[in-house]
């Protein structure tokens, strides 16, 4: 993992490059006025890895320096959540005098909530036995003694142990409403919580005028799904990666809402079942007649390589298409396409990596 410097005095002026920067990357496109959402100055990173250093006794985390790739010390990391900051010192402490636990071991990867969940995996260059699975249920039933809702998951080449279970309960605020999502170990999540609430907000806001029903492709484990639930009468939603697709299913029952269908099924199968160049079998077994649909809001929340044309193509036929984007040149590229028929109505810049280049935008678009 690579450093980022923090520096909370900083925090407004790096934002306000940041919108002038998306600002101008779309200065050819008509856009309304440019809606900025801040994150915490710190402790907003849900999510933190960790090479570990040893030294002879000692045992520390390290992380690189970005442009020399020295490594160096890291004993508090002011970006990630004040949980992991909390949790750092007392399981490194921890590890130190247990070999079962230190020996080989290279790498710890944190995955924290809001809700105050947090699970651990350990990383080895060792196959791990019966007394590393003993030190390390010892090691989590004292810390959780301490009062951390934690779980442990051990790692080693073709070797996975988990302690009870591999993923966090993260619940969170969308207006009124409190959502709960699984959150899976190496699965996607919304690395900073507090944004991501309001990249929810935010949705449920541009569609709350909606009608009839919504499409959405790469729904991961819906995370917006279940939020715009509320604004159609069916949410008919598309992921490929399985793990994500399963999390999707518990959120959908652990949230009690019965308007949303998820397929597992790639954008670009999707767009050919659709367009009825294909039929798949999936689509027969979970009796989804595509036909019953009648979307005339299309949400995508692609990879950083964006849609492909033909996806491109496909999303052209909805009258409203909301995009969000952690790419904004693939955004660009995707919008000399929309634009042929569509026109911006909303835009925004959600600061999902506070100090870094990166950039999350949302748009929406409404037919000409």
């Amino acid at each position: 993992m690579a450093s980022t410097t923090i520096n909370p005095a900083e925090y407004q002026s790096q934002l306000d490059e940041k919108a002038a920067r998306i600002q101008n990357i779309f200065a050819d496109f008509e856009t309304p006025e440019l809606e900025v959402f801040a994150s915490p100055a710190e402790h907003y990173r849900m999510r933190a890895e960790f090479r570990v250093w040893h030294e002879g006794e000692d045992l520390y985390y390290i992380m690189f320096n970005q442009e020399t790739r020295e490594k160096y010390r890291v004993d508090q990391f002011p970006a990630a959540s004040r949980l992991i900051n909390d949790l750092m010192p007392l399981l490194v402490d921890a590890l130190k005098p247990v070999k079962a636990l230190r020996h080989k071991l290279f790498q710890v990867d944190f995955l924290s909530t809001l809700s105050g969940e947090i699970l651990v995996s350990l990383l080895y260059h060792r196959q791990l036995d019966a007394e590393w699975e003993k030190e390390a249920k010892a090691l989590k039933q004292r810390l959780n003694d301490e009062g951390f809702k934690l779980n442990f998951i051990g790692r080693a080449r073709k070797q996975k142990i988990v302690l009870d279970q591999e993923f966090v309960i993260e619940k969170l605020q969308v207006n009124e409403r409190v959502l709960t999502y699984k959150q899976v170990e190496n699965s996607f999540t919304q690395p900073n919580g507090e944004v991501a609430q309001k990249m929810l907000e935010w949705a449920v806001d541009c569609t709350q005028d909606s009608q009839g029903d919504l499409l959405e492709l790469y729904c991961g484990n819906g995370n917006f799904s279940l939020a715009l639930a509320q604004n159609f009468e069916r949410v008919l939603a598309t992921e490929l990666a399985k793990p994500s697709v399963d999390s999707a299913q518990y959120n959908i029952a652990v949230n009690n809402i019965d308007n949303v269908q998820i397929i597992r099924m790639s954008a670009e199968d999707f767009t050919d079942a659709m367009e009825g160049r294909r039929e798949f079998r999936r689509l027969k077994d979970q009796n989804i007649d595509l036909q019953s649909y009648n979307c005339n809001t299309i949400f995508v929340d692609p990879p950083r390589s964006g849609m492909d044309e033909g996806t491109c193509r496909m999303v052209q036929g909805y009258d409203r298409i909301m995009y969000i984007s952690c790419n904004p040149d693939t955004l660009k590229d995707n919008l000399d396409i929309l634009s042929e028929t569509h026109r911006i109505t909303r835009f925004a810049l959600f600061d999902q990596f506070p100090y870094t280049h990166h950039m999350e935008a949302g748009v929406l678009l409404e037919r000409k």
